[in-house]
């Protein structure tokens, strides 16, 4: 059965965040609010929890996973990002943008896209979600909790609690969630591919 911690927006307490990055130490799989819709997310070392996001959303192995980052210098600790190309991704940090980049020898090889060797990245714009960063002093493996034959994303903390109940180890909810998926950006090629319009404006990615 999964925890439930209601978590307040803009001051989050902290016994409770601690108690979260525990769980995802422990090699918990959590269920958590970003400015871009919820996330589920584990340890970047968390072989079985890469398995059970898997598992819960349907995915195959060509499916970008996400480190979510604390800040700009933690994001380039795991991804290679071009000189032509850092401004802009520093600028759109954090926000609602995932990038697609080169990874570093940092990020298990099981977490990269089988042929191109990139994962995706983001800084999330939320008091609660940076403040559990901070804590566990590391990025969040993670992917948007889109459950298959679902269109939209899951935004209620309680409603996933419910329905994810014996799937995940404990559920975050602060009360403000993101509607959109993030935009997403493809920047391992000569060009910006974006891959998805979302709550990100993506204009300046635009060739």
């Amino acid at each position: 059965m999964a925890r439930y911690f209601d978590v307040h927006p803009d001051n989050p307490q902290a016994r409770s965040i601690a108690q979260v990055a525990d769980i995802v130490r422990e090699g918990g799989l959590i269920a958590y609010p970003t400015d871009s819709c919820f996330a589920l997310g584990c340890a970047i070392g968390n072989a079985d929890g890469l398995r059970r996001i898997r598992e819960i959303r349907q995915l195959d192995d060509k499916h970008h996973f996400t480190l979510v980052c604390h800040d700009f210098a933690q994001l380039g600790h795991f991804v290679q990002v071009s000189n032509a190309m850092f401004r802009s991704v520093k600028a759109s940090t954090p926000g609602s943008y995932t990038f697609i980049l080169p990874a570093t020898k940092e990020v298990p090889r099981r977490l990269l896209h089988p042929k191109k060797l990139t994962v995706g990245v983001r800084i999330p714009k939320h008091t609660v979600v940076q403040a559990l960063l901070e804590e566990l002093g590391e990025p969040l493996l993670s992917s948007t909790l889109l459950l298959p034959g679902e269109d939209e994303p899951m935004t209620n903390g309680w409603e996933i609690k419910e329905r994810l109940d014996h799937q995940v180890d404990a559920v975050i909810d602060s009360g403000d969630c993101g509607l959109d998926p993030t935009t997403v950006i493809d920047l391992s090629g000569a060009e910006p591919e974006i891959v998805r319009v979302g709550a990100g404006d993506p204009s300046r990615f635009e060739v």
